[in-house]
């Protein structure tokens, strides 16, 4: 069974930089896109940024110029670089990898982000 863990979390203050890492158990197959999701207490679960084959990225507006999405498919790892750190940013935050081979999405375990004033 492959399993996504994340490192990097933590507390920074609004303005500061945090840098979340996940890497996969095992090298995963046809990967076909690698993202990174949030979700605040009592919401749901939404996209911060995706990388598609190619390169192709997407951002949430509120992260635009901000945080940066990286992927290395060979490796099954991506990280998400979080700059300019807002106290909005605050959530746990969670990878995802989907694989086009097995026809399924894997998610890690979640990791605490939270920025203060």
């Amino acid at each position: 069974q492959v399993e996504l863990v994340e490192s990097g979390g933590g507390l920074a203050r609004a303005g500061e930089s945090l840098r979340l890492s996940c890497a996969a158990s095992e090298v995963i197959a046809g990967i076909h896109q690698m993202a990174w999701y949030f979700q605040a207490p009592g919401g749901d679960r939404e996209l911060v940024a995706s990388t598609s084959g190619g390169g192709t990225t997407n951002y949430r507006d509120s992260v635009k110029g901000r945080f940066t999405i990286s992927g290395d498919t060979a490796k099954s790892t991506v990280s998400l670089q979080m700059d300019n750190l807002k106290v909005e940013d605050t959530s746990v935050y969670y990878c995802y990898i989907y694989s086009w081979k097995y026809g399924r999405g894997y998610w890690g375990e979640g990791t605490l982000v939270t920025v203060s004033p």
